[in-house]
């Protein structure tokens, strides 16, 4: 179809956005920016936190991942619910007790300073490898079906659409992310249904039809009992509900929208609505998975996991019936995860590390340093989003997966630390553990798994699998941040002691 039309489509949904930015950023100052004024509708940031958790990644790589895994992936999701009641009745009720603007002033109040700028270290690199290897990876999508055929190159695509999220956030910050997500989430749920049901007309099946034929090839199946495999059900489960402790509740992009609500129970309510429709949505996914497999075969059409969904979307047989729409709901996919990050990184660097709020000066010179650092992160995304297409190896998504296993132990074992002892940390040491904890976890991962760095990285190690070995062919899974937490748990209990006792 043709990528003028396409283009045309994109342009015109960013300045839908703008004129939402520009509607609800007005008279906006930092407490707007870093928490809305905690007068958010716990109702629009249930649905749109959908958006920012379901990437364009997820967008394109859950069905792809079909083919090979099955519905396995949600088995994840599943173990995500039981992460997702930790974040409504554990963390979430000790947010709003403090009174929190960033999650990460908890660390300070129980640890002291290194604590809290070591989590919130971790956070930003984080947010800032994931964030920009999403962008990435749309922008690759889009290069190749829009922007290659108008002769634009790569780097333009990346700055505009930098700049046009820039120009959206910059002034409103969580108050209209809320309201931009919410928008991005319509369209991008809208364009996963409309997917599934064109397809499955063009192959004159119902949807039952379509359930019963998948079945038949294995798609269909959810529950991985193979106890050495790398998606055996319990670790997927128990990697799950970590992955979601970790990357929703000690997260601050997902967080601050969270305590933009006025009250804990509102806030709670956010969380579990969310988690149940964030289930069915991903049942979607992986449904729509099936479906594109079951096409493919039918055309005899062979094309790297990843690429199967854009390329069936954009491809002449559907005369652009659903090439819009993908297009469209892609990029409402990508951007809540990218405005968010930038938006949240933000605020995390201006409160947890220049320590803004606390800083004399007018409400004037805050702003102007805020802004400040919104532009400059946005360079750096800028940046980092040109070295991955140096890398240019769209499989540089997977090791960002294991890339968060690693950053977010720290923060796993730092508040669990915090919240399941009254243990007193030598805060000189902190950092060390941070650090050292970590990467024995890569160093054991690599061990256990290098077939995947070679052939990630294209470099052969030499090694052979540590846990095949010793534990009979047992493969490190999701459950990888669980081990890292831990470590880190570990380290944390060998530099400190009990607290003094008062008379």
């Amino acid at each position: 179809m043709s990528p003028s039309l396409l283009f045309v489509f994109v342009i015109s949904y960013f300045v839908i956005l703008l004129i939402v930015a520009w509607y609800t950023g007005r008279n906006s100052n930092n407490e707007s920016f870093f928490i809305g004024n905690k007068n958010s509708n716990w109702m629009l940031v249930a649905f749109g936190m959908i958006g920012t958790s379901l990437s364009g990644v997820t967008f394109v790589s859950v069905p792809g991942g079909v083919g090979s895994g099955n519905f396995f992936y949600f088995q994840i999701v599943l173990g995500y619910l039981l992460g997702y009641m930790v974040i409504a009745f554990v963390l979430i009720p000790l947010y709003y007790k403090l009174n929190l603007t960033s999650i990460y002033t908890y660390l300070e109040k129980r640890f002291g300073v290194s604590a809290h700028k070591a989590g919130a270290s971790f956070f930003i690199l984080s947010r800032l490898v994931g964030a920009t290897a999403r962008l990435y990876l749309v922008i690759s999508i889009l290069q190749i079906f829009i922007f290659d055929k108008l002769g634009i190159s790569f780097e333009v695509t990346a700055l505009v659409i930098l700049v046009l999220i820039l120009l959206y956030t910059f002034e409103g910050g969580v108050k209209t992310i809320i309201y931009t997500d919410t928008l991005q989430t319509t369209g991008m749920l809208l364009g996963l249904v409309i997917c599934i049901i064109v397809i499955i007309k063009a192959m004159n099946l119902g949807f039952g039809d379509a359930l019963s034929l998948m079945s038949e090839k294995g798609y269909t199946k959810i529950f991985n009992t193979d106890v050495k495999s790398g998606s055996f059900f319990l670790k997927h489960i128990l990697g799950g509900a970590f992955i979601a402790i970790a990357m929703t509740g000690l997260d601050q992009e997902m967080m601050q929208k969270n305590i933009s609500v006025k009250t804990t129970k509102d806030s709670q309510k956010n969380i579990i609505s969310f988690s149940i429709v964030l289930v069915i949505v991903n049942f979607l996914f992986l449904f729509l998975g099936g479906i594109l497999y079951l096409y493919a075969s039918s055309q005899n059409l062979k094309v790297a996991p990843d690429d199967l969904f854009p390329t069936i979307a954009l491809s002449d047989q559907f005369s652009g019936v659903i090439g819009i729409v993908f297009i469209i709901a892609l990029i409402s996919a990508l951007f809540p995860s990218v405005d968010g990050a930038i938006t949240s990184i933000t605020s995390c660097f201006c409160i947890d590390i220049l320590n803004l709020n606390n800083k004399p000066g007018t409400e004037k010179e805050k702003k102007k340093t805020r802004l400040k650092v919104h532009f400059t992160f946005a360079i750096v995304f800028f940046i980092m989003t040109l070295i991955f297409k140096a890398i240019n190896d769209k499989l540089i998504i997977d090791f960002i997966l294991k890339f968060a296993s690693i950053t977010y132990g720290p923060l796993l074992g730092l508040f669990s630390f915090g919240i399941l002892t009254n243990r007193v940390l030598n805060e000189k040491l902190i950092w060390a553990v941070c650090i050292i904890a970590p990467i024995l976890v890569l160093g054991i991962d690599v061990c256990c798994s290098p077939e995947w760095y070679e052939k990630k990285l294209h470099v052969s190690l030499g090694l052979n699998s540590l846990s095949q070995s010793i534990f009979g062919g047992y493969k490190i899974g999701t459950e990888l941040i669980l081990i890292n937490g831990i470590f880190t748990f570990a380290g944390l209990f060998s530099i400190s002691r009990k607290p003094s006792v008062v008379s």
